[in-house]
């Protein structure tokens, strides 16, 4: 069937995991022998930024990266006619303006395709006013990426139906090294430092412990700012600025483990989502410890595919053991990678989306 995606960004990933999961899902789709139409942003912002920090090496990398995907570039007041009037799945992701989104509810009498909002975000709870602007009336339900904020959309009206659908690994690209690679270092962090969402939890969970053990580690990311950069300086710990999310793997192959701490909304408002950054992590087969988060859906095996800690001391611990034990390493790999490829890659998330389009048709 043919598809048609109107997200942010397809081929910028600058502060922007969502394009992390569009691509996977995107390419398991195509992969399938569905025919898929992405629209992202004229000028989006992480479209903007990618250009600006590294020109157009980053495009010809994209497309030499995912040779299947391609997007199209739109403004809010272009003409999607020839696209939408064959369509059968049109999805709208919540980062794009009110308008476009009543714009494409208001077509979908006359083209008869079947439409979802599709929420990869916090500001459900964070940002609810601009939340209430979106006109979803026209929409067949929404596709929310953890259940607590599937029943938000539904406790508040904003829409009669709604679906859980987790972000997920893509595999194609986030696995392990096929040989082994020697380590050039202990801990690696790939994130954002972003809006003064988790500095607090960074400085316990993961810089404070780094500095008191002594460990090589290394921060990569965007949206640093100076008392950041400062902080890493103090402990010891390098910054490696922005990364493509095609070189994580290659990344997470040359360290020992890695480290999740998960931004404030996701801990106090939205528990039970981890974002996508666990998955990518658990399907390179790399060690991984969290900070604390409630897995109020039974994604994974806590205790077995990856350590949660409390507090700063208990990272400590959990640092020291997977250095010092090599088991306790091999263990938290496998286990792991096991439970992504048993139920969290794009693959499962493509086959999931036709099922919930099958059950409404």
């Amino acid at each position: 069937m043919k598809i048609v995606l109107f997200y942010h960004s397809l081929v910028s990933d600058w502060n922007h995991g969502n394009a992390h999961f569009l691509r996977g899902v995107a390419t398991e789709l195509i992969k399938s022998g569905h025919e898929v139409k992405v629209f992202e942003q004229e000028d989006g912002w992480s479209y903007t930024n990618l250009l600006k920090e590294r020109g157009k090496e980053a495009i010809t990398e994209f497309k030499k990266t995912y040779p299947r995907l391609s997007a199209s570039f739109y403004k809010d007041d272009g003409d999607f006619n020839k696209d939408l009037k064959d369509a059968d799945l049109v999805i709208v992701h919540e980062w794009n303006s009110s308008k476009l989104v009543k714009e494409i509810g208001q077509r979908k009498e006359e083209f008869g395709y079947t439409l979802f909002f599709h929420d990869t975000h916090h500001r459900s709870v964070t940002a609810e006013k601009e939340m209430n602007n979106y006109d979803l009336s026209s929409y067949d339900g929404v596709l929310a990426f953890g259940d607590t904020i599937r029943n938000i959309y539904i406790k508040k009206g904003w829409t009669n139906h709604a679906w859980t659908w987790h972000e997920a690994a893509d595999i194609n690209l986030f696995k392990p090294p096929v040989e082994p690679i020697s380590k050039k270092g202990d801990v690696v962090w790939i994130g954002n430092w972003g809006d003064e969402e988790r500095t607090d939890e960074l400085k316990e969970f993961l810089i404070d412990p780094v500095q008191k053990l002594g460990l090589k580690a290394k921060m990569y990311g965007v949206r640093y700012p100076k008392k950041a950069l400062k902080l890493l300086e103090e402990a010891g710990i390098e910054y490696g600025g922005y990364v493509p999310s095609y070189k994580v793997p290659a990344v997470f192959a040359h360290y020992r483990m890695t480290v999740h701490v998960p931004r404030r909304p996701y801990t106090k408002a939205l528990p039970g989502i981890p974002t996508i950054r666990p998955f990518e992590a658990l399907a390179c087969g790399i060690p991984l410890i969290s900070a604390p988060w409630k897995d109020s859906e039974n994604l994974f095996r806590e205790g077995k595919d990856f350590k949660m800690v409390q507090n700063g001391a208990e990272m400590e611990k959990w640092m020291e053991r997977i250095i010092a034990v090599e088991e306790v390493a091999e263990d938290l790999i496998k286990n792991g990678f096991e439970t992504v490829q048993e139920k969290h890659t794009c693959r499962h998330r493509a086959k999931e989306l036709i099922e919930i389009y099958e059950s409404i048709k």
